[in-house]
């Protein structure tokens, strides 16, 4: 558990896939194929029709390496162990038996193959988890890829480092063939629709489509994008493949022309590790270690594919983390992939991307290979005012050693026109600028920018045009000798508020006369002990959490200006902090990886914690309901729930070198056990529910109107009979209509009720699930049907065996209800079947009792709280 006395984990959000394949599987039941996505020490489940998150399993020890799934089962490699997860959530069985991480996984039937880095190859039986059989492999043959050849029994076909191919007999663990190495290593083995066709994949970015049974080579092609990654077929109708490369470029080659057919240029920022085509449909999967899953559709006449769906995260580690001041659930967040994206902290399906900064966004556009040249450097901080939202951009992002300001729109959800820019350095180039932008502010209007640069100066801007507005300071001294570190306005727009490293604080008018273009005196001046590293506002209550390079915090009045509160006990540089809701409490995060949380009126530490990695960007959501934190070395962004909003917590002060802090190992978080849309269901292995739970009476889960109507089925037939006009004999109906006419008696004589009770050895289970079966009409048919003694003997007897079982309680009643209307005068003239209802009511009775003594504790029990409800509020 977490050492937080406030914060209990909650969960990771952003957390999509990795470097790892992803493994596809159809459920019949969902009638969807499911994609197994690894996430590090986890793994999750999604759907492809939407690519809706689906589970999220447990957590390991060790990183997953591999993954391969059937219908049933998920099988993951973590580190020398193989674990069997069963609804993607669960773990059914571990297999052991290597001795080295495992690093490639293959389904065959009903049994696994297995490769680990000490080139050992095992067989596993996967109904029992046993091992069938090892096969050690020499060291000039380093196995990088599998697969099973359709139609080859028992066949596994193996790749190599150095190139070559061999065919093995898993069953008797013999070579049968060894093929003619190629130049390259094999990076992928993928089957053709055509037997006896495989696909090669190598190094040297050559694709083979080779045909094993006469060992000879069909079609050669080479891609001029790196070593392939990854091969797919299509199974639809045109004879395409696809291949991937280390660059992220998709290509499609047309078989029949021997040609290449389209192309889809940086579908992903990094290597493509997961090419599939889904069966049957122009549909192609495609992961990426920069944390997305995309489906591409290929419907167009030039057989190209257009992007369908995609689920994607950050592709390097997040900077900031900041609520939305209007929407609590959403997160934004910038990383260092120069993305600035959306998180929804209830439902991850909600997410979305605000676009990457780029310099020229048009032309970033439409000339995709060169975007790369185009991006702007990783945002360091960001100040969002959503007032004016619907009107104008209300995101202002300043980026690394870079000058300009840029703006975006989060109603938009776009990025905006403006970069904003000081008047005396627009004709400058950005190679010969020495200036970049270190803090900025929008103010509460939404309608002004203050953004305060390395150089000491302090300017401010329109953001509806992006017009320069004013300078503070002159422009010989300007507003700040030092690097200008945090910058802020009062909620009233009287009061603008800017700190620098050299430790002054400095209160500037916001607006001075129209003739002035410039602001040139502070008004107040405050003098700390050491430099500003930042500072955070919280306009409410007009406080301002000061951070110094000391690594101690001062607690600023900025409406009396004046110093109230200085906090020491910092570990390391503080990397962030963040006021609650109420601005009793200050949060901050440092380099020693350490949580820790202030309270302002004492001046003391309540509460820390401690994490395996340093947390870079924090906060608190408006409602005070969850705490978010970035991470250093991790792609997701972590949340973390406020108990003192569900729970008494009791806080005391702490000492601030607390020794015995527990660390909190992050990938506890990546747990969610229900994810977006329940369970993933398995085909063959559903857990059945018990049809009866101890003792207790059960009910069945027929339809009421199968046996309903049975209580008043002559009622029913009375009113539906047809009146007496509609039964008179038509005038021209001939008269031998009368003379073939058939007894009802002679022609339902024989029924399937009467058959059953004819056995001497009436199966009542299997008749009770043939009864449940019929319509009511039916059902009181074939009971006032019965004639014979015996018949009526054994149909009281199976009544009284669904009493003595207590099941199908209601059905029981149903028929017996039947049963007595009609053959009441046959039970007392008839000893044998008099004693059987005997036998019956002592049955009947004793389940009844039970049930009436349950219902009239549980009345008892609800009468109680009522009265004494009632007493209380009258006293």
């Amino acid at each position: 558990m977490s050492s937080s006395k406030i914060f209990a984990k909650n969960r990771a959000l952003g957390y999509v896939c990795n470097h790892v394949p992803c493994a596809t599987r159809y459920l019949r039941r969902r009638q969807e194929t499911v994609i197994v996505a690894s996430v590090g020490k986890a793994f999750h489940s999604y759907g492809a029709n939407h690519l809706t998150l689906l589970t999220v399993s447990e957590p390991q020890k060790e990183e997953i390496s591999c993954i391969a799934a059937d219908r049933r089962w998920v099988y993951t490699g973590c580190g020398c162990s193989i674990l069997a997860w069963k609804r993607g959530a669960r773990i059914v069985m571990e297999l052991k038996g290597h001795d080295k991480p495992v690093h490639s996984l293959l389904i065959l039937g009903s049994v696994l193959i297995s490769v680990c880095e000490g080139n050992v190859v095992k067989i596993w039986r996967r109904g029992f988890g046993q091992l069938a059989a090892s096969i050690p492999l020499s060291s000039d043959f380093t196995v990088t890829a599998l697969v099973h050849p359709q139609t080859y029994l028992n066949k596994v076909l193996m790749g190599s480092e150095q190139g070559g191919l061999e065919l093995w007999n898993i069953r008797t663990a013999a070579l049968i063939h060894k093929f003619k190495p190629w130049d390259s290593s094999v990076q992928v083995l993928e089957q053709a629709p055509a037997l006896d066709i495989i696909g090669v994949g190598l190094a040297s970015g050559l694709i083979v489509l080779h045909n094993i049974k006469f060992d000879e080579t069909v079609m050669e092609f080479s891609q001029d994008w790196g070593p392939v990654t990854g091969l797919a077929f299509r199974t639809d109708g045109p004879p395409v493949m696809a291949s991937s490369s280390a660059s992220g470029t998709i290509i499609l080659w047309n078989l029949e022309e021997k040609r290449v057919a389209s192309q889809i240029i940086e579908a992903h920022h990094s290597s493509v590790v997961t090419l599939t085509f889904l069966p049957g449909e122009p549909l192609l999967i495609s992961s990426s270690p920069d944390n997305a899953l995309k489906m591409w559709i290929f419907d167009q006449h030039d057989d190209s594919g257009r992007l369908l769906r995609q689920r994607c995260g950050h592709s390097a580690q997040p900077n900031v983390v900041r609520f939305c001041p209007s929407n609590p659930i959403h997160l934004f967040t910038t990383g260092s992939d120069s993305s600035l994206r959306v998180f929804n902290a209830i439902t991850e399906s909600l997410n979305f991307s605000l676009g990457r900064a780029s310099y020229d966004r048009k032309k970033a556009k439409k000339k995709k290979e060169i975007v790369e040249n185009l991006l702007m450097p990783p945002m360091t901080d960001l100040a969002i005012c959503p007032t004016r939202d619907k009107e104008w951009d209300s995101i202002a992002c300043i980026h690394s050693n870079n000058p300009f300001v840029t703006t975006w729109s989060y109603n938009k959800r776009k990025m905006g026109e403006h970069k904003l820019l000081p008047p005396q350095y627009a004709k400058a180039t950005r190679v010969t600028l020495r200036l970049y932008a270190s803090a900025v502010h929008i103010t509460n209007c939404g309608n002004f920018v203050i953004v305060g640069y390395n150089t000491g100066e302090l300017e401010r801007f329109n953001m509806q045009s992006g017009i320069h507005r004013c300078t503070y300071g002159d422009q010989t001294t300007k507003a700040h000798k030092g690097i200008i570190r945090g910058v802020s306005a009062d909620p009233l727009n009287q009061t603008v508020i800017s700190g620098c490293s050299e430790g002054f604080v400095k209160f500037w008018k916001f607006k001075y006369p129209s003739l002035l273009a410039q602001s040139p005196k502070p008004v107040t001046t405050l003098e700390l002990t050491d430099g500003i590293a930042f500072f955070r506002t919280h306009q409410e209550s007009s406080l301002m959490c000061v951070i110094l390079d000391d690594f101690s915090m001062c607690i600023i009045d900025y409406e009396m200006r004046k110093l109230v509160r200085k906090l020491e006990g910092h570990g390391g540089q503080v990397t962030d902090a963040c006021f609650s809701n109420d601005a009793r409490w200050v949060i901050t995060s440092c380099m020693d990886s350490c949580i820790r949380t202030w309270d302002i009126p004492t001046a003391s530490l309540i509460d820390i914690f401690k994490t395996d990695s340093p947390c870079i960007s924090l906060s608190l959501s408006p409602t005070g309901q969850f705490l978010a934190t970035a991470h250093v070395n991790y792609l997701g962004v972590f949340l973390w729930s406020n108990k003192t909003l569900y729970s008494h917590v009791s806080l005391r002060p702490l000492t601030s070198n607390k020794a015995n802090v527990t660390t909190t190992d992050l990938s506890e978080l990546f747990i969610n056990d229900e994810g977006e849309n329940g369970e993933v269901e398995d085909d063959d292995d559903e857990e059945v529910e018990p049809e009866q739970i101890g003792d207790l009476a059960t009910l069945s889960n027929v339809a009421s109107v199968f046996w309903k109507n049975l209580f008043n089925y002559d009622v029913i037939r009375e009113r539906n009979r047809p009146d007496e006009a509609s039964l008179k004999k038509s005038e021209t109906a001939p008269e031998m209509e009368n003379e073939k006419a058939i007894s009802r008696l002679a022609l339902y004589e024989r029924t399937g009720l009467t058959e059953a009770l004819d056995k001497s050895d009436v199966q009542h289970d299997k008749l009770a699930v043939r009864l449940a079966s019929l319509s009511a009409s039916t059902i009181h048919h074939e009971i006032v049907s019965l004639e014979n003694e015996d018949h009526l003997e054994k149909f009281v007897e199976f009544i009284s065996w669904l009493f003595t079982t207590k099941n199908h309680i209601e059905l029981a009643e149903a028929y017996l209800s039947v049963f007595l209307k009609a053959h009441l005068d046959a039970c007392f003239s008839k000893a044998n079947l008099a004693e059987a209802i005997g036998r019956l009511e002592t049955s009947h009775a004793s389940v009844w009792e039970k049930l009436r003594s349950e219902f009239m504790f549980n009345l008892a029990v609800i009468d109680s709280a009522k009265r004494s409800d009632a007493m209380c509020i009258k006293t």
